[in-house]
């Protein structure tokens, strides 16, 4: 006990603490009763009305018979719910001496698990009749012997019991004997001769006489033997044994020929009356078989090996003979000692092969365990190995089920080997084990996962139609079925947004492909959604976010803004003749509709009337004085200036810009008020001088400025507001920004004034206006406006 006190009682079951019976067990067994030697399936009785059970029940519930050896000699009709004989019974050959006879069994049901214990008492019929060993036996009595003088004799077997075993003795009729029915502590019968008057030797040497053995039965059944009795001579002193009974225990393993024991006797007489032999009294053909008796030392061996599970004890009768014939009787009792001999026993009453994954606990297996020894060596643990996610529970007796401790997971181990083991507690110790294997169903728990939240596809613009731009793939943990993923779009956020004409998936793979040329000017990044679902019932899916990003190609040509070429009348601009060197001319604006370096532009002066007079800055496109100008220099100028991108292969456009040198157009060669001042105060000559000056160069300068404005009225075409031009009708809204690369940072206009102040007039030349244009919807407007209005808003 103190080996069992150290034993981690962890998932382990003790086989031999008594178990209380489950709330689906019954507290008393149900018990029947059946004679012997019945025809089978004749017998009957009502098991389900008496478990309280309808018919109907016993089929769907699986109930069955399960007998505690391992012959199944009951069966259960789950059509009549009748218990039923498979066999004759032989109550002999079950129980032997053994009464009453007692057959043990259980009802078992399985869903839910249910047991009833049961009851079945074999009753004995007279179908035995007394046995003697032999068919003679010889008796030597010495003439001297006294009347009531009791001699022993050998006694009749019946295999019956109770009162259809035997009963009595009786012997044929005489005048010198008479038969005493003896009981024995053993509940045995035996018959002894008793001498009723004095015997002469001479007058009659020997006796015939019948034995007879009668049982209790109706009619009673009998066995006879003839009894020889011998008249001898006289013998005064008979045998007798030093002990009796002895009492030996041997071991169930002990070796075939170990001694067990020697008996002794001891006899008075002198000489042949003296000498004393042995041998067994009436045994039976087991000990005769087990046991080997020396005549002359009385030492008893072992002559077979010894089954504790069969027979637990002997009792033997020796019988001492002295040369004269007379005897006496002694005991042997043979104590048959248990030694842990059998392993244990595992009985598999219910096995469920497959669970279903996320089912709550679940019986698994039901099953009985058994050892044939006693004591510690038929005690019992029952366990299996602590990391499975499984628990045995005692139902009923020695019946054990084995459940699920927690839903299974497939995902995380689709199969279990589980081995049940069954150790006793004897020394040494013995153990059983057997193996099961448990496989988890799927069932569509688990979604299918994406290997990205996210996926960035990128597409060059103008791309064919049906081009494979990337895919997106998701696993299923599950299995079959429920880990077939198909992949599908997601409706987009933007219903304007006509997704289905733009990209398509493939169901099977995840596949993406572009259904049609993209443009870069137009669609710069599509987003939608992705899902992917498996085939599960009911089905699980997840999505993904799609960014497929258009790049760029260069495939717009710059665009001239400023000036303007749409076969009107040219952009003059006008340049004073005083201007120095580096006098801002005018500036080319342009913009490209593609992006990054294909949006990068650069200017250039391909032609001009008068080389080295004017250039042009290559990053910002203003056109600048390149000298002072003279006299000797024409009054119109005609540029082409080159506007070319920086894409492979480069796009360009060409712009021709007009210039028409002024004199006078400037602060510097107008009077100032101040030298008017001084000439009035000077000679009245001088005024005059001032004064006629002063009046050509006024008529002179109003009119090249009326000239100015009507060429610029014609040009343009509007209307004065304030002696300013402005545009009238929609500027467009769509040009980039592209810092630094020469095209304007953001949206421009000019304007052009002549404003009058005391007689001074001002050329305002190039004076920005800045307007909010929104940076989108480049190409979709140059689509909506393809040709732009005849006076563009720069003057």
């Amino acid at each position: 006990m103190e080996t069992l006190e150290r034993i981690q009682p962890n998932r382990q079951v003790m086989a031999f603490i008594i178990m209380v019976f489950l709330s689906q067990a019954r507290l008393e067994p149900i018990r029947y009763s059946v004679l012997e030697e019945t025809e089978s399936s004749s017998f009957e009785a009502h098991l389900a009305k008496d478990l309280g059970l309808g018919i109907r029940e016993l089929a769907a519930r699986s109930a069955r018979v399960v007998s505690d050896d391992d012959k199944q000699r009951l069966q259960l009709d789950r059509q009549t719910g009748d218990l039923l004989l498979r066999e004759k019974l032989d109550r002999e050959e079950l129980c032997g001496p053994i009464e009453p006879c007692v057959l043990h069994f259980q009802v078992f049901l399985e869903t839910p698990v249910q047991f009833f214990e049961g009851e079945l008492s074999i009753q004995d019929i007279n179908d035995h009749s007394p046995v003697f060993p032999t068919k003679e036996m010889l008796l030597k009595i010495p003439e001297n012997s006294q009347p009531g003088t009791i001699f022993p004799l050998k006694l009749a077997q019946d295999l019956d019991v109770g009162s259809n075993g035997l009963q009595k003795y009786t012997i044929s009729p005489n005048s010198h004997f008479h038969i005493l029915t003896r009981n024995h502590s053993e509940g045995k019968k035996y018959p002894d001769l008793v001498q009723d008057k004095v015997l002469d030797r001479e007058e009659q040497s020997e006796f015939s006489l019948t034995l007879m053995a009668l049982d209790g039965g109706s009619p009673p059944r009998s066995g006879t033997i003839t009894l020889q009795i011998l008249i001898i001579d006289v013998n005064d002193n008979a045998p007798e044994f030093v002990q009796t009974p002895y009492e030996v225990q041997v071991l169930e393993n002990s070796p075939i020929d170990s001694p067990v024991l020697s008996v002794l006797a001891r006899d008075a007489d002198a000489g042949n009356f003296g000498s004393v032999s042995y041998g067994f009294f009436q045994a039976s053909d087991e000990i005769k078989q087990t046991f080997s008796l020396n005549e002359v030392t009385g030492e008893i061996r072992l002559t077979k090996k010894l089954d504790f599970e069969q027979i637990k004890s002997y009792h033997v009768e020796i019988e001492a003979t002295d040369g004269g014939g007379l005897s006496g009787k002694g005991t042997v009792v043979i104590e048959v000692v248990d030694v842990n001999d059998n392993a244990p026993e595992l009985t598999m009453s219910s096995l469920t092969s497959f669970i279903s994954e996320n089912a709550p606990e679940t019986v698994v297996a039901i099953f009985r365990i058994r050892d044939r020894d006693s004591g510690d060596n038929g005690k019992m643990i029952c366990s299996i190995p602590d990391y499975l996610p499984f628990i045995l529970k005692p139902t009923f007796k020695n019946f054990y089920t084995l459940v699920t401790e927690s839903p299974l997971d497939r995902e995380t181990r689709s199969e279990y080997n589980i081995t049940i083991t069954v150790t006793d507690l004897g020394t040494p110790r013995l153990k059983t084990e057997h193996n099961i294997t448990v496989l988890v169903s799927d069932v569509n728990d688990n979604a299918p996962a994406f290997t990205q939240t996210s996926y960035t596809l990128f597409v060059r613009e103008n791309n064919s139609p049906a081009l494979h731009i990337g895919s997106v793939s998701a696993t299923d943990r599950d299995a079959g079925a429920n880990a077939q993923v198909t992949y599908s779009l997601l409706p987009p956020q933007d219903p304007q947004l006509p997704l289905a004409s733009l990209v398509s998936i493939n169901a099977d793979n995840g596949q993406l492909f572009a259904l049609r040329a993209l443009d870069y000017e137009a669609l710069r990044v599509l987003e939608f959604g992705v899902g992917a679902a498996d085939r599960g019932s009911p089905a699980l899916s997840s999505q993904a976010l799609v960014r497929v990003l258009v790049l760029d190609a260069n495939d717009n040509s710059p665009f001239v803004l400023y000036p303007l070429q749409n076969g009107s009348a040219p952009c003059t601009e006008l340049v004073p003749r005083a201007a120095e060197p580096g006098y801002l001319v005018s500036k080319v604006v342009a913009v490209d509709g593609d992006s990054g370096q294909n949006a990068w532009l650069s200017y250039q002066l391909l032609k001009a009337t008068e080389p080295g007079l004017f250039s042009v800055w290559a990053h910002n496109g203003e056109v600048r004085t390149a000298r002072l100008l003279s006299e000797r220099d024409a009054a119109k100028h005609r540029l082409l200036v080159l506007v070319k991108d920086n894409g492979e292969p480069p796009l360009s456009a060409s712009v021709t810009l007009h210039v028409l040198l002024v004199d006078g157009f400037s602060q510097p060669y107008l009077p100032l008020p101040e030298a008017a001042a001084d000439a009035a105060q000077a000679d009245p000559l001088t005024v005059y001088l001032v004064i006629a000056l002063a009046s050509v160069s006024s008529l002179f300068l109003f009119s090249v400025l009326a000239f100015i404005a009507v060429r610029l009225c014609r040009r343009n075409r509007a209307s004065w507001v304030g002696g300013c031009s402005v545009p009238e009708g929609h500027f467009p809204g769509h040009l980039v920004d592209v810092s630094g690369t020469g095209t304007l940072s953001q949206s421009y206009q000019y304007e052009v004034c002549l404003m009058g102040d005391s007689g001074t007039s001002e050329f305002k030349f190039l004076k920005p206006i800045l307007p909010y244009f929104p940076p989108q919807g480049i190409g979709r407007e140059m689509e909506e406006n393809p040709t732009l209005p005849n006076s563009f808003p720069f003057g």
